[in-house]
């Protein structure tokens, strides 16, 4: 046990050491490959000998990337190292720049500066927690980037792969066979058959080393037939020594420190936006990956960790003289599956990287320039998602397939970065899109198909049904903004005309903006010419966005106390109001307040008067204020309640301050009927609306009046189960009528 270490809370110990091992062993066979494939693709438009130097800076991100990402990082078994967009973007920033006349030294250190600038606005990023909000990029947008960048780099390296010279266009090479060079062509097609085939025979070995390989073996085989394939001064089918301008790795990474800091400050201009583009790129690319790494092994990364270790680790490859990259599926996936567990694997791995450029330098300088080209042509066909090309064949997926075209086309003919826009322009216009053909109108109910809570005869009920309709509900809900916002007004205008109250239920409306509550504040006034109200109720306490509702209602002049529009906490609230104000309950005429007597509750018409003197003389009165409970949901309680005044709400606690109205009662109605059947808690709360006066019937005191007055104890317990079974009825029509 002597191999135990202590690695954060855990204990880092020979098993996991092992796995950690093949995992960086079998990630840096992986990745080295195409850091250098990478690394010479960007330095080739620059010509002469620095190719070589860019096999050079491939290798050098790998190590920076694969040592520093881990170490500050979330994501244990990340492997990351310089990648397809980096690549795609670099290179085609170098032949913009190399179109400009400017000398090779100054485009390198522009690209250095560029890698550096990234890296800075990764960390930044990271500072300002702004990675949780990249993973939300739309699907379409990196696809098609994806699609874009794998033809970009087919495109680029399909020269190469065909031996013509440097600088020649791919159209170019491709209308020009006489330039092309038949042995580069038969070491393109031996890797790219190798790349192919690998993984159908063997996955214990990457196929990209067995690729590699295969390429060597064929360039020396056909060397042997022709002896100029042995020379690698001015041999450009070859890689060539691994150096810059005569000097060491050490001599050159000094060189490029002392150059990035003669820079002049407006030199910076030039390469911001780039930057920007680059940065927003590898991050997309890293916590892509990293949202894999996740599913696969049942873990949870931070992405704003993330992107501050990927911006710290091509910070320091950019001043080192490296490739930025990011973290890379291939790479990780391979480290997982050889048994890696935690970021041990990714320090090995960039360590190995530069353990293998030292000790195999001499023989990367060897490797031919086809075969690298080779492996980045299937990279980039793999990385081509032919899966949405079936998208343009559904129509419910057909302006998607827009948007990957779109973005691929503007990728090609463009740039990245205006692809980049473009994607994301087209995804806002779908999500409107999207918006406005969802109705935000999710029900409509007429005002005699629901009622409020308040209990009513049957008599009552029926009438009510059968009155004039001068109320509708709508549900609303979705986006209220202005892509629904005529939508919201075709459905609310037409009741302005016939209606006297408009009641609107917000309670699944998931954002507001100005332009509805603009349409809201017309229809609002067009209510107010023809003496009507709009209601508003179910109001969320805030949206996802954060909004307040009801503060930004009132505070655009839509809910105010004075004029004819107004808010209310639950729909039953608002329909009370409705039904006061249709009825005038309240005393609107001047009737004193309804008290009743034992004797003159309806539900004991027709007993005997000494009955009643009995029943009287054992119930209590039990005065209650308004905003108190009569009982309380959860407490014991065997007692029968007759209101004598007053009104009472009978709720259902829900979540904290939460309740769901259950229904609203007054003078003569029994409420506590469950408690005093089955003698158990109460099963909701009662509380007093106005000053409340109670008749309290015990159990105790109902057996006994049950022993001397038969007829009264059936009264009670029939007028119990009628109430009950009220109640229900209710809530089953508000179902219907809300379910539509």
């Amino acid at each position: 046990m002597g191999l135990d270490i202590a690695c954060g809370n855990e204990r880092y110990g020979r098993v996991k050491l092992t796995g950690d091992a093949w995992g960086g062993l079998a990630a840096m066979l992986v990745a080295l490959p195409s850091a250098i494939a990478f690394g010479v693709t960007i330095f080739a438009p620059l010509g002469g000998s620095l190719a070589a130097q860019g096999a050079m800076a491939g290798i050098l991100g790998a190590t920076a990337l694969g040592m520093l990402a881990p170490l500050f990082g979330s994501s244990a078994r990340l492997i990351s190292a310089p990648c397809a967009p980096a690549a795609a973007m670099l290179s085609a920033q170098a032949y913009t720049l190399t179109g400009q006349g400017l000398p090779a030294g100054s485009i390198v250190l522009l690209l250095g500066l560029t890698a550096l600038l990234a890296g800075l606005f990764q960390i930044a990023l990271g500072l300002l927690r702004i990675g949780r909000l990249i993973k939300f990029i739309p699907y379409p947008v990196v696809c098609g980037y994806l699609s874009g960048v794998g033809l970009i780099i087919i495109g680029s390296q399909i020269p190469k792969l065909l031996g013509v010279p440097g600088g020649v266009s791919l159209w170019a090479a491709l209308s020009l066979p006489s330039l092309w060079v038949w042995q580069s062509v038969v070491v393109g097609a031996v890797v790219i058959a190798v790349m192919v085939l690998t993984p159908r025979i063997t996955r214990s070995v990457p196929p990209a080393i067995l690729a590699l390989a295969a390429g060597l073996a064929a360039y020396f085989a056909l060397a042997a037939f022709d002896p100029a394939l042995m020379t690698i001064d001015g041999n450009r089918l070859l890689v060539g020594k691994i150096s810059a301008g005569g000097y060491g790795v050490g001599a050159t990474i000094g060189q490029h420190w002392r150059s990035l800091g003669a820079l002049e400050p407006e030199i910076l201009l030039e390469v911001v936006i780039p930057a920007l583009t680059l940065a927003a790129l590898l991050s997309i690319d890293t916590l892509k990956t990293c949202v894999v790494l996740d599913a696969m092994t049942n873990s949870t990364s931070n992405p704003d960790r993330d992107l501050l270790g990927q911006g710290i680790g091509n910070a320091a490859s950019a001043l080192v003289g490296g490739v930025p990259g990011a973290g890379t599926m291939g790479a990780s996936l391979i480290n997982v599956n050889s048994g890696a567990s935690t970021r041990v694997s990714g320090l090995l791995a960039g360590s190995l990287c530069f353990a293998a450029f030292l000790v195999l330098s001499p023989v990367i300088a060897w490797v031919p320039v086809p075969a690298l080209a080779a492996i980045l042509i299937v990279i980039g066909f793999r990385m081509i998602d032919r899966h949405s090309l079936a998208f343009f064949y559904t129509p419910a997926t057909r302006l998607d397939f827009l948007v990957i075209t779109a973005v691929i086309v503007v990728a090609l003919f463009g740039n990245l970065i205006a692809a980049s826009g473009v994607g994301v322009a087209f995804a806002i216009l779908l999500f409107i899109r999207e918006q406005t053909r969802s109705t935000v109108v999710r029900n409509r109910i007429e005002g005699n198909q629901i009622f409020s809570k308040r209990l009513r005869s049957s008599d009552e009920t029926a009438q009510a049904e059968q009155g004039p309709c001068d109320t509708v509900v709508f549900e609303l809900q979705g986006s209220l903004f202005f892509g629904t916002a005529s939508q919201l007004h075709a459905a609310l205008e037409p009741e302005t005309h016939s209606r006297k109250f408009v009641i609107l239920s917000m309670r699944r409306v998931q954002s507001l903006d100005l332009t509805a509550t603009h349409v809201l504040e017309q229809i609002k006034d067009r209510l107010e010419e023809n003496d009507a109200f709009l209601v508003f109720c179910d109001i969320p306490k805030g949206l996802p966005s954060g909004l307040k509702m009801k503060r930004f209602l009132k505070d655009t002049g839509v809910v105010r106390p004075t004029n004819k529009a107004f808010a209310f906490r639950q729909l039953d609230e608002a329909l009370e109001w409705v039904e006061e104000q249709r009825t005038g309950v309240r005393d609107a005429e001047g009737d004193g307040e309804l008290v009743l007597g034992i004797a003159d509750m309806p539900m004991f018409a027709g007993l005997p008067p000494e009955t009643l003197a009995d029943l009287n003389a054992t119930v209590t009165l039990r005065p209650v204020h308004a905003g108190k409970k009569v009982f309380k949901a959860g407490v014991a309680g065997d007692e029968l309640f007759l209101i004598r005044r007053g009104t009472v709400r009978i709720t259902l606690p829900i979540h904290k301050k939460e309740h769901y109205h259950l229904a609203t009662c007054g003078p003569g109605e029994i409420i506590g009927g469950i408690g005093f059947l089955d003698a158990g808690n109460h099963a909701a709360d009662a509380v007093a609306i106005t000053e409340v006066e109670v008749y309290v019937l015990s159990r105790e005191g109902f057996t006994a009046l049950g022993e001397r007055h038969p007829g009264l104890a059936f009264r009670l317990i029939e007028n119990v189960a009628l109430n009950l079974a009220d109640r229900l009825r209710a809530t089953v029509s508000e179902i219907h009528a809300l379910r539509g």
